[in-house]
């Protein structure tokens, strides 16, 4: 055999089993880091999604009381966006294209209390704890 045939022999082997481990334990090390930080991300970016929508929802609903005058009543709340409520003669819905968007990214229904104790009326979230305050994730988004 020649020395060129024996360098190409020994090159087609593959790699060995301590190089296949060393990638190994560099990709969980990768991983530990990697993993959190878009955990975290992901739940900021559900925070941001819902303070877009509670912006989007306060829209609609100057836009619905421009159209009748007055805000939803709180027997009303947020489907009167979607469904006419009776009585409305000047409804000019569906203020909103699907039911889905009166509810927060972590599946709860936004609440709207009207008359509001900030504003004339307050729309909110209480994050994904679904409970009132908290840090991070938890906390409560609003129109105020």
């Amino acid at each position: 055999m020649t020395r060129h045939n024996k360098r190409k022999r020994r090159h087609d082997r593959g790699f060995t089993l301590l190089e296949l481990l060393v990638v190994l334990v560099i990709l969980g090390l990768l991983a530990m880091v990697a993993v959190p930080q878009a955990i975290k991300y992901l739940g900021g970016a559900k925070s941001d999604a819902a303070s877009i929508q509670i912006q989007k929802l306060d829209a609609t609903l100057d836009l619905f009381r421009l159209d009748n005058s007055r805000y939803p009543t709180q027997e009303e709340g947020l489907d009167a966006l979607y469904e006419r409520p009776s009585g409305l003669e000047r409804w000019n819905g569906p203020y909103v294209k699907k039911r889905e968007m009166l509810t927060d990214p972590w599946g709860s229904p936004y609440t709207y209390r009207f008359p509001g104790e900030h504003r004339d009326f307050d729309l909110f979230s209480l994050g994904a704890d679904n409970a009132e305050g908290g840090d991070g994730e938890n906390q409560d988004v609003t129109n105020w």
